[in-house]
């Protein structure tokens, strides 16, 4: 790929090219901003559902695919644990699951009549589609007042989040899946915590 080529990927808005491709648009949600987008997940009509695969897709980095892929039997609730399927050839790992994610995960299950082995399903009973959780999350976030925002997101957030409270990035390379250190450099480059004590 040539030079110009391979800088046109990170062209800003504003069409001037960053000084090196770390320069880029914030990608990521605050945790302020995360609890407006959950608390307008609840109050639609799917609230329970809503709410459960936004709050699942943020603490677990889920991608898209991994979130629609989730099964029932990948839950196990008496010891609170969720095992995360990765892609991307990402490792696959054993979460746990906290008091407010399990009572979603309930609430979202109580009036399932189904024996089907998703964890989401979607009005007509079906698994949720890519197209659907794009829909729905541009949706939830005009109803929270946030601009633009998109699935992938909720992972970029996942990984700043752990990153500003002082995570390890080798613990929060293998809690997102990252086969490759770099991907997940990102979130520990920009974190406040680096440069807290200097002044």
């Amino acid at each position: 790929m040539s030079e110009r080529r391979a800088n046109r990927r990170f062209v800003t808005s504003d069409g001037i090219a960053p000084v090196d491709a770390h320069q880029r648009p914030r990608d990521y949600l605050t945790p302020d901003e995360m609890r407006r987008l959950l608390i307008a997940a609840r109050s639609g009509r799917h609230g329970p559902r809503d709410h459960a695969m936004l709050l699942l897709m943020y603490r677990h980095g889920l991608r898209v695919s991994e979130l629609i892929a989730l099964r029932r039997s990948d839950l196990d609730p008496k010891a609170g644990h969720l095992w995360v399927h990765r892609l991307k050839r990402g490792l696959a790992t054993s979460h746990p699951l906290a008091g407010d994610e399990l009572r979603a995960i309930r609430r979202l299950l109580v009036g399932r009549q189904d024996s089907l082995s998703w964890l989401f399903l979607s009005e007509r009973g079906q698994p949720m589609t890519r197209q659907a959780i794009n829909y729905l999350m541009t949706v939830i976030a005009a109803r929270a007042g946030l601009d633009a925002v998109h699935p992938h997101m909720l992972r970029h957030s996942c990984g700043h989040a752990l990153a500003h409270a002082g995570r390890d990035l080798r613990l929060i390379q293998d809690y997102l899946g990252h086969r490759d250190p770099r991907h997940t450099a990102r979130y520990t480059r920009t974190a406040a915590t680096r440069f807290e004590g200097h002044w």
